[in-house]
């Protein structure tokens, strides 16, 4: 069932031969309608979650804080244990002063015993000996701890609560609910296949309707590419968020195909000859198909609706008509392929914007048995490649 809101767009014109062929696009919004109907009244919903994740903002803040006292209280054993350290560095220099002084002492007395020659050529090759001593260190007292607020971002901030405010379904409102959604997630798995990272995060949801139990099921179990290389060479933590982002698009996915009633904005553009007199049918067939699509209506009475579609098929039964009268072959006919070639795309483009694959389909595969004849310009075949996809995705 689909419901749908409209408003005329622009018009645009191009002559074709001895007919005019016109185009006119018309915008509207469809309501995509769920595989489970629930009247607009009951469509209350309540998401509950139950993870591993549980660390918040004020729990990062409050661990700041905290280290930070703790800094503070232990601030002059800091200081004590710098000045040790410092202690230490000095006597480790002296004991390298002294090895270093014996080294030069062996370095040399082995140099002086070598031939001129000998020791002309190490020298040119800067090898002699030299007396190498190391840097004498220098005491840098630690300054008092400042407290700083915290990068959040450095943080995988995220709990129940805020993983439900991420689900949603939508045309529902939350409050004393009909449908209640149960979310229980693990945490996200990586494994390693090949010298690749992949992962999965199985994820599963329980839907009651009026306390009802009408789904249980598990997602996201199957494991998925994450990286080329192995789990030991990346951010967990990056991927690890990232992977929980795309867990909840699969979980708003899964509801608002069950439940969801979403608005799309979609249009269809809509050709016809503006012809006095030989083409007042066709022009007829124009005025049925678009005045109608204007009068569906987006909510739950499909009464009107229903009298729209009848009076719009009043039109498309005039279009496939006109095509039994089509003459291929010869250009100089009324009704020749100009005419067979707009009267095909108009009810495949009709069709693909209503959802109609299996009329959809059937058009296109009568207008490509025709188009040796229908000569295509290049947008045309452009158009028709692109509706095909829509047709079979």
């Amino acid at each position: 069932m689909r419901k749908f809101l409209l408003s005329l767009s622009v018009i645009s014109a191009l002559s074709v031969h001895a007919q005019s062929i016109n185009s006119e696009t018309v915008d509207f919004r469809v309501l995509k309608a769920p595989q489970t109907s629930i009247s607009e009244n009951s469509r209350t919903y309540n998401i509950t979650v139950n993870s591993p994740y549980n660390l918040t903002k004020e729990d990062v803040i409050k661990q700041a804080k905290k280290e930070h006292q703790e800094a503070v209280a232990n601030f002059s054993n800091t200081i004590s244990e710098s000045q040790s350290d410092y202690q230490q560095s000095l006597k480790d220099y002296n004991e390298e002063i002294i090895k270093a002084k014996e080294k030069f002492a062996i370095e040399s007395a082995e140099f002086k015993k070598m031939s001129l020659l000998e020791r002309l050529t190490l020298q040119e090759k800067g090898l002699k000996p030299q007396l190498q001593l190391p840097s004498k260190p220098v005491y840098s007292k630690p300054s008092p701890p400042v407290y700083r607020e915290p990068n959040l971002n450095d943080y995988f901030i995220v709990d129940n609560n805020v993983l439900a405010s991420q689900i949603a379904i939508d045309g529902y409102k939350k409050g004393n609910p009909n449908v209640d959604v149960y979310v229980t997630m693990e945490k996200v798995n990586f494994q390693d296949n090949a010298g690749q990272t992949y992962a999965n995060q199985p994820t599963k949801i329980v839907v009651k309707e009026n306390g009802t139990e009408k789904i249980n099921t598990t997602i996201s179990q199957d494991f998925t590419f994450v990286s080329s290389q192995p789990s030991d060479n990346i951010n967990k933590p990056t991927e690890e968020k990232k992977y929980l982002g795309n867990n909840i698009k699969a979980i708003n996915t899964f509801l608002n195909d069950n439940y969801g009633y979403k608005t799309l904005n979609k249009q269809v553009k809509l050709e016809f000859v503006k012809n006095k007199g030989e083409f007042d049918d066709l022009e007829k067939a124009h005025i049925y198909v678009t005045t109608n699509l204007r009068k569906l209506q987006a909510n739950s009475d499909q009464t009107n609706n229903n009298i729209a579609f009848a009076n719009m098929k009043k039109g498309t039964d005039i279009w496939e008509q006109t095509l039994k009268k089509v003459n291929y072959k010869d250009k100089k006919a009324p009704y020749n392929a100009k005419i067979g070639k707009y009267i095909n795309f108009n009810l495949i483009r009709l069709n693909v914007a209503l959802e109609n694959k299996k009329d959809a389909e059937k058009y296109l595969n009568e207008m490509q048995e025709k188009l040796v004849d229908l000569d295509l310009s290049y947008n045309e075949k452009a158009e028709l490649k692109q509706l095909e996809n829509q047709i079979y995705k």
